[in-house]
């Protein structure tokens, strides 16, 4: 191993990409450490202290890198983006002009890249908008008011600052993507998850009650084996098998070949649980503005502040695990849709074995994608809540989720194959030989 980190920065290119990369890294944690102007220092201190690790709180600061609830420029993180993304991605099912330009290649994928920024900053403006009043009011800090001086002018200094603070991180994400390793936006996400797991695990100590507790060596031994077994799960796909029949061209004979198509068993990745996130967000942001006084929405409000909003509870925990698994299907529904690819397959003169071309293929791959879908969705619903259910059974303080090791080991191995093409381009030994 000690050799690949040799050859790695032995090569130019690859350490100046490797460098260059960390120094992005260095200056968003550099912004996630500045805070908002216009807070109150004090109130963001005790709300750092005592907040709640878990729930929609502890899911909007884990993809922050802890920014939230230091309430500091960088506070969205890289969510504004990732909404945006998903949402083009929905739209263009539904709206042909956007299809047609994903399939113009790179000139088309460049304009909905603009527009994705667009709607990116439309987002950061709402969402800032939304975490600044819930902040004042005290809906998601424990009754602790961020923003006492709650005027017009203080919350368009806020506003502005926390969609600036998203605009940078998207630039950030984009220059890495361009002139670093791996991908920029994937990487900002893991930098912010990994730079606030050894804190977290010093809470889960403090807990459990100490580092050579029960609890604790339970507590990391699950984490341990789910980490394996999350490897495993994204590693696994169904192959296909295609078969090409012969064709005569003049004096050629193409065709006649065999490939397959991978089918991954986790195919949405760690998309649906931020759908799932987003739906459950929506609720609390609702409630918030519902008197908490009034006969009738009174109690509504009261079930969705000690229900949906915090994960201590069996209500989230059921909710969540529920909408990841139909989101799951969702999701993998818009990305694979086996009519299209049956007549693409069709139409190159290819064909399942023993199945025949048309309906019935659609028909075989419908059939399939759905057998696998439904482990897919299941454990990603188990990584997702299991933390949380550990947490309230043993009463301990959880700071991350089995998502931040979905997404850590997702993207770690991700960025390994990209290092390891450029070394076995240059006949070095990678990471994955």
């Amino acid at each position: 191993m000690l050799s690949v980190f040799r050859n790695m920065f032995r090569i130019r290119d690859l350490r100046n990409k490797v460098l260059f990369t960390l120094f992005i890294f260095g200056i968003y944690r550099l912004g996630a450490a500045i805070p908002v102007p216009g807070v109150s220092i004090d109130a963001v201190k005790q709300f750092a202290d005592q907040a709640e690790s878990a729930g929609i709180v502890g899911l909007l600061n884990l993809f922050s890198g802890g920014a939230l609830e230091s309430f500091s420029v960088f506070s969205l993180g890289i969510m504004p983006y990732i909404t945006s993304s998903i949402i083009m991605q929905l739209l263009a099912v539904v709206i042909p002009r956007l299809q047609k330009l994903q399939d113009e290649g790179e000139t088309g994928r460049k304009v909905i890249t603009q527009w994705t920024r667009y709607v990116t900053v439309i987002l950061a403006l709402l969402q800032s908008t939304g975490l600044t009043y819930l902040f004042h009011r005290g809906t998601l800090t424990n009754g602790i008011d961020l923003v006492p001086n709650y005027t017009p002018g203080r919350v368009l200094i806020i506003v502005i600052t926390l969609t600036a603070g998203t605009a940078f991180i998207m630039w950030l994400g984009e220059l890495i993507t361009q002139r670093g390793v791996g991908n920029g936006m994937s990487l900002i996400i893991f930098v912010a998850i990994v730079s606030s797991i050894p804190s977290q695990f010093v809470v889960l100590a403090t807990s459990a009650g100490g580092y050579a507790n029960a609890k604790f060596v339970g507590v990391a031994a699950m984490f341990v084996l789910l980490t394996a077994g999350i490897i495993f799960i994204d590693q696994g796909q169904r192959r296909i098998p295609i078969q090409f029949s012969k064709r005569i061209r003049g004096r050629k004979m193409l065709g006649g070949q065999s490939t397959y198509i991978p089918l991954k068993v986790n195919t949405a990745g760690v998309i649906p649980v931020i759908f799932a996130s987003s739906v459950l967000y929506f609720p609390a942001l609702v409630a918030s503005s519902i008197p908490s006084d009034n006969w009738f929405f009174g109690p509504i409000r009261r079930f969705i502040d000690n229900n949906l909003v915090s994960g201590a509870s069996w209500w989230y925990v059921f909710m969540f695990g529920l909408l990841i698994v139909f989101f799951t299907y969702f999701y993998t529904a818009i990305q694979f849709d086996p009519a299209r690819q049956s007549d693409m397959i069709q139409r190159q003169g290819g064909f399942i074995p023993g199945i025949r071309p048309g309906s019935a293929t659609t028909k075989h791959l419908e059939h399939i994608l759905s057998r696998i879908t439904l482990p897919g969705s299941l454990f990603l619903a188990t990584v997702a809540v299991l933390p949380s259910v550990v947490a309230i059974y043993f009463n301990l303080s959880l700071g991350f989720s089995g998502i931040s090791i979905l997404i850590v080991v997702g993207v770690a191995l991700e960025t390994m194959k990209q290092i390891e093409s450029q070394l076995m381009m240059r006949n070095y030994e990678g990471f994955l030989s």
